[in-house]
């Protein structure tokens, strides 16, 4: 059975590494993303270079309605997928008192709302099928530590750390693994405003991560070898702790 991945978030950074690190070990890539389909389309073609089946489905994670239409329609025209790897998201940074109500708002639909959006449609379908899939979620350093300036960010990721421990243990007699990756400071165009040197100094390795680090992590928790690992919080990091 040739195993298909859905990875939100897959057109630049993480998740177009994921994409990546994955359809050259030989998974059919279902590309996502929101607004930049050029982006998308650019990595579609790249993994069609390698031989590998891909296509791209565009949403907003945010909006519930759009998440089950779009999911439920390609689920039943290109059947279930055996992974999914929750890695869009966005970050809207503000000390808490000066917090906009719409910054707040913003970021936990995304990220814990997308969490519920994108798997709503598809858990029920990989029970239906008997698919001992993987499910992989993108936390963050922020959600286990906090970080000042995102209380929000930190909040949605740390929900992201909960919902991944009880989901783990309603799928796991199914053979359905749901695990967290939580990344450090990682080089990509999310991180290229921060003042790195400044960062650096706080990682114990000082350096930022790259994207690929983070991608072999995905690439292994997708695979048979890691059948009995759910439920765990898995951090990439250099050792940084905010």
């Amino acid at each position: 059975m040739e195993k298909q991945v859905l990875i939100t978030g897959s057109s630049r950074g993480i998740g177009k590494e994921s994409a990546l690190y994955l359809a050259k070990n030989g998974y059919d890539i279902v590309l996502h993303c929101n607004t930049n389909i050029q982006k998308a389309n650019d990595t579609l073609k790249e993994i069609e270079a390698l031989g590998v089946k891909a296509r791209v489905l565009q949403f907003n994670i945010s909006n519930r309605e759009e998440c089950r239409r779009i999911l439920e329609k390609d689920i039943e025209d290109n059947g279930i997928y055996y992974g999914v790897v929750l890695n869009a998201g966005i970050a809207k940074d503000n000390v808490f008192p000066a917090m906009e109500d719409d910054e707040w708002d913003k970021v936990l639909d995304t990220n814990l709302g997308g969490f519920y959006n994108v798997l709503k449609p598809i858990v029920m379908p990989m029970i239906q099928k008997r698919i001992k899939g993987r499910i992989i979620a993108m936390s963050s350093v922020s959600g286990l530590c906090g970080n000042r300036g995102q209380v929000n960010y930190s909040a949605s990721k740390a929900g992201i750390i909960g919902a991944v421990k009880a989901l783990s243990l309603e799928l796991a007699k199914r053979g359905i693994t749901v695990n967290a990756i939580a990344p450090g400071a990682i080089d990509t165009d999310m991180t290229e405003d921060l003042p790195v040197d400044e960062i650096k100094k706080m990682i114990p390795m000082k350096r930022f991560g790259q994207a690929k680090e983070v991608a072999s992590l995905v690439n292994y928790l997708m695979s048979e070898d890691a059948s009995y690992i759910t439920g765990q919080v898995i951090s990439v990091n250099g050792g940084l702790y905010l």
